[in-house]
């Protein structure tokens, strides 16, 4: 059965489930459009299919702006859409790795079938990734073979025949070959899994590559115009606002790690704008160079006492996406000040694979063995 948000306390117990470090299960947030009475999918059938492994919560539209005050509009979910919130989630988490389903207010029976059963595979795999047979979940070929032990020891203390602890002992071999079998049989759904995987990844990593080739060509078009990309962006206001604002304006261009994100929502310095205008010059010129070849070495000054420079002593080694990833470069402005309200740095790296600036920390100074 789908939880049924009532309530604003029924939506904020929600946000604290969502967010909760301990949650293990993925939820499935079925928000409902304005002027609509209900989900565009069959949220029931969806609760019965994800039975033990998801959880589908149903939030009406007047509840949702409780989600996207405490989430960040990024992370909600509204106007009729669904959201897998995957465990991990945290209110400055990537919001992509969250996916997010858009569903059209006539979608067709088999529209909304294709979406039921993403959503069901996504859950799945999310459990078979989790739950570890034998740890997190009792294997049945455990419970059997322990209950043979158990029988067979019976018969044993009990002074039964040979013959019925020969019988016993049979039962029990041909239970370890029947496990034997299905063992097999599981090694090869587990190759297929990964075949299949391995083929939706590299599906995706085209759809990556075609999109950011999209990217420069729109961009490529808008300058031979005259014109610069960025030109009518509106800068945030306040610190709040800007991994959101990085999120909108800046996608496939230039990422906030989840480090920096968090570190955005308490920054001290007190110029997110100064900090935002950093981040276009490295969406623009510096990624530009990059991707026409360049070593990315561009030593030089970006605004008024505003330079691009390498870290030195400071560099330090960062963890992204399964590997250490060195920082040499960063964006500071002058005086040498350390006053946390003054002083400015933004350390980033490029990411070959995904061309993408990526913000390892900012916006204060990094405390490494050379400082």
């Amino acid at each position: 059965m789908p939880w049924f948000i009532t309530s604003q306390a029924d939506a904020e117990d929600l946000v604290g489930e969502l967010t909760s470090p301990s949650r293990s299960m993925p939820y499935l947030v079925c928000s409902i459009a304005e002027g609509e009475s209900a989900p565009r999918l069959d949220v029931r059938l969806l609760a019965k299919a994800a039975l033990g492994i998801a959880r589908v919560v149903v939030v009406p539209p007047a509840h949702t702006w409780v989600l996207t005050e405490q989430l960040g509009k990024p992370r909600s979910v509204y106007n009729g859409a669904v959201r897998a919130y995957m465990p991990g989630f945290s209110q400055d988490a990537n919001p992509y790795a969250h996916r997010l389903f858009f569903i059209e207010p006539a979608a067709d029976d088999e529209r909304a079938r294709s979406t039921l059963t993403t959503l069901r595979w996504l859950v799945a795999n999310e459990s078979l990734r989790r739950l570890r047979l034998g740890d997190d979940v009792v294997a049945f070929s455990a419970v059997r073979e322990s209950s043979l032990d158990f029988e067979r020891q019976r018969l044993k203390q009990a002074g039964s025949s040979e013959a019925e602890q020969l019988k016993a002992a049979q039962i029990q071999v041909d239970a370890l070959k029947d496990d034997l079998e299905r063992s097999k049989a599981e090694t090869e759904q587990w190759l297929s899994e990964y075949e299949r995987a391995d083929e939706e990844a590299q599906n995706y990593q085209q759809q990556l590559r075609a999109a950011q080739f999209r990217i420069q060509q729109l961009l490529a078009q808008i300058k031979e115009r005259g014109d610069e990309p960025d030109s009518a962006v509106q800068l945030p206001e306040s610190w709040d606002t800007f991994a959101d604002w990085c999120d909108e304006i800046l996608s496939g261009r230039v990422m906030l790690s989840s480090r920096a994100r968090r570190e955005t929502k308490s920054a001290d310095f007190d110029d997110p704008q100064t900090a935002a205008r950093c981040l276009l010059w490295l969406a623009n010129e510096y990624r530009d160079s990059r991707m026409n070849g360049a070593a990315g070495d561009l030593r030089k000054p970006i605004a008024d006492s505003i330079h691009n420079e390498r870290c030195g002593a400071d560099t330090f080694d960062f963890a992204w996406s399964g590997r250490q990833v060195p920082v040499e470069w960063h964006i500071k402005n002058g005086g040498n000040t350390r006053d946390p309200r003054r002083c400015l740095r933004i350390y980033y790296f490029w990411d070959e694979e995904s061309q993408v600036v990526v913000i390892a920390t900012m916006p204060a100074h990094v405390r490494t063995g050379a400082t």
